[in-house]
């Protein structure tokens, strides 16, 4: 079984007793989180909004306890891979629509956002994620990216909401799918966080079903709320020209 603290990114398995201090300081990401923070100001998104929105939350992903949190139980990561691929990237992609890059089509990008998901959540992958410092940012580049791409090709305007909608419920349905194997499996996959699961109260088994619940209600919500809207909008009678 691995050490809990062979963790590359976010330090050692945080406990209830050092939570609240386990913030992550680490320069890198700050001047990253900064350099985002000088391309709003400096207005060069098309929703500023949605792009101070995406940054509160990193903050929140990487920088907050959360961080040191997700060392610790795998529905913490979870729940950070989630606010990535749910809330980070459609905000991302409404502040940074990119109209001038090609999108591929949108079955490619649902099929890639569900190879990512899926064999990073594999526990072998998962836990060679978090071995090394690039393999933890190859972690999240690529859900982050395989996200964006999506989100970016879903809320385009040109975009039919046919298309979309279809999208949208094929990316809940896979990941869905992959909820239910992690809440249903019957032994505990996650072997790094076997240890650290006891400091929190929980059996390693009941930290991976909560994980699993996440993924499965709250990860689908921003995909039903956007196709909802997308329906409505399509009912819509449109506006007479002038």
């Amino acid at each position: 079984m691995p050490d809990i603290t062979s963790i590359a990114y976010c330090g050692p398995a945080a406990v209830p007793d050092d939570l609240l201090a386990r913030w992550n300081l680490d320069p890198v990401l700050l001047a990253g989180l900064a350099a985002l923070a000088v391309a709003l100001a400096g207005g060069r998104s098309a929703h500023a909004r949605a792009g101070w929105g995406a940054l509160a939350l990193m903050v929140v992903i990487f920088v907050s306890p959360l961080c040191a949190l997700s060392s610790a139980l795998f529905s913490a990561r979870v729940l950070h891979h989630v606010l990535l691929i749910a809330a980070v990237a459609p905000l991302l992609a409404l502040a940074f629509p990119l109209r001038r890059l090609p999108s591929p089509p949108l079955s490619l990008l649902v099929g890639l956002q569900g190879v990512v998901l899926w064999v990073w959540h594999m526990p072998i992958p998962y836990e060679w994620g978090l071995a090394t410092v690039p393999t933890y940012w190859l972690m999240q580049i690529s859900l982050l990216g395989s996200a964006f791409l999506l989100w970016r090709a879903v809320l385009a305007p040109a975009i039919p909401a046919g298309p979309a909608l279809v999208a949208l419920v094929g990316t809940v349905a896979q990941m869905g799918l992959l909820a239910a194997l992690i809440v249903f499996a019957p032994r505990a996959l996650y072997e790094v966080h076997v240890a650290s699961t006891q400091a929190w109260g929980m059996s390693p088994l009941a930290d991976q079903q909560l994980a699993g619940l996440l993924m499965w209600v709250p990860a689908s919500l921003p995909y039903l709320g956007v196709g909802l809207w997308l329906a409505w909008s399509s009912l819509r009678p449109a506006e007479p020209a002038a």
